[in-house]
């Protein structure tokens, strides 16, 4: 992966966009290769944080032959950007088990495992989520999010026309 990421950014003839794109097929290689189940390992958060080692890791190569170097850099960001991608992972679980706990004491008649899902499978949740998964028709899934919006769990936003729910617990959880 860092040898092909290497060869990409230095070939690569476009002035905006070889980062992003590079950062991409870092990913899409570790999938292509089994190395990653599902392609949540976000690499770009530690190439930004740490540009300068970046951008002389690849000078370093390109003038010196530095392989080594670089492809410690790459491990590095990896190892760290896996740790951080678990530990959201674990947060996210424990945030799912805790909302369910408080679902069965404040709103029983409502609770389930299934909503419980839906509820943190994006960052938001909108009342076709409920209705697609078979927990509530329409408008009693319109009546389920505003209970859980009551209870705290959820934040109601206008975008257009659409009335969202955001996941307030997800959100943070994500933004770290």
């Amino acid at each position: 992966m860092a040898v092909s990421h290497y060869q990409f950014e230095s070939i690569h003839p476009f002035t905006d966009g070889n980062g992003r794109t590079g950062r991409i097929l870092n990913i899409l290689y570790l999938v292509h290769n089994e190395l990653l189940d599902i392609p949540i390992l976000y690499l770009s958060k530690y190439i930004i944080e740490h540009k300068r080692e970046y951008y002389a890791g690849l000078r370093a190569v390109t003038e010196k032959g530095e392989w080594e170097r670089w492809i410690l850099y790459m491990l590095d960001a990896v190892e760290n950007t896996a740790g951080i991608t678990q530990h959201k992972i674990d947060d996210m679980l424990k945030a799912m088990e805790e909302t369910g706990n408080i679902l069965k004491k404040k709103l029983p008649q409502i609770y389930s495992r299934e909503l419980v899902e839906v509820i943190y499978k994006l960052p938001y949740c909108k009342r076709q989520f409920l209705t697609e998964a078979k927990i509530a028709q329409l408008k009693t899934a319109g009546v389920y999010l505003t209970q859980l919006e009551d209870a705290g769990i959820l934040k109601s936003i206008r975008v257009g026309k659409e009335k969202l729910y955001m996941n307030k617990r997800l959100v943070e959880i994500l933004k770290r």
